[in-house]
């Protein structure tokens, strides 16, 4: 039985979706890792490798019942991976590629107990209106979405006005598919 989750991430959005599933919970110090990935990993691979290798840096003695939780996100559009942006230039680029389409986001997960360890990756299928040029701005000079993937959070203004349909966990756009996740805590030995 899980009776205490091990958060190494440094999102304040995981933090509150994890919190949401009423188990005892920390966050730990997100180590510093060289997030490249092998050239060729496409879509949900790519956070799922990036998961993992968060995952590898750990090196925690866990006790009975804790489980230690890594994750990575990222927008896929048309065969881009999409992460945080750089800069303002770089947000408003990602929006105007997604205005008017269908991206997926992907989230790899990776599960890990004293006895067990599992990983899966979760898609959803998002679709933005399209965006005007003075609502992108907007977005991005009051919302400042540089610590978001694709740049931007769907629980923010511009999901509220530019998101007309969503097919997948709601969850695992904001950056953690917490159902999925819940399920394979279920089923972790611990």
């Amino acid at each position: 039985m899980v009776t205490k989750l091990l958060l190494a991430s440094n999102s304040p959005r995981r933090k509150e979706l994890l919190a949401g599933l009423d188990i005892p919970m920390e966050v730990v110090r997100l180590k510093d890792i060289d997030e490249t990935h092998p050239a060729g990993l496409q879509g949900g691979d790519i956070p799922l490798h990036i998961a993992r290798l968060k995952m590898s840096a750990y090196d925690l003695a866990l006790a009975d019942g804790e489980v230690l939780v890594t994750a990575d996100t990222i927008v896929w559009c048309d065969g881009e991976e999409m992460g945080k942006p750089k800069d303002r230039a770089d947000a408003v680029r990602m929006l105007h590629r997604l205005s008017g389409r269908t991206h997926q986001v992907y989230t790899g997960v990776c599960l890990k107990s004293a006895v067990d360890e599992v990983s899966f990756v979760c898609g959803t299928d998002v679709t933005f209106a399209p965006l005007a040029d003075q609502q992108i701005d907007y977005y991005v000079d009051h919302y400042r979405p540089y610590d978001k993937a694709g740049a931007y959070g769907i629980q923010e203004w511009i999901g509220y006005v530019g998101c007309t349909r969503l097919e997948g966990s709601y969850f695992n756009v904001m950056g953690l598919p917490v159902q999925r996740l819940y399920s394979a805590l279920q089923k972790l030995r611990t």
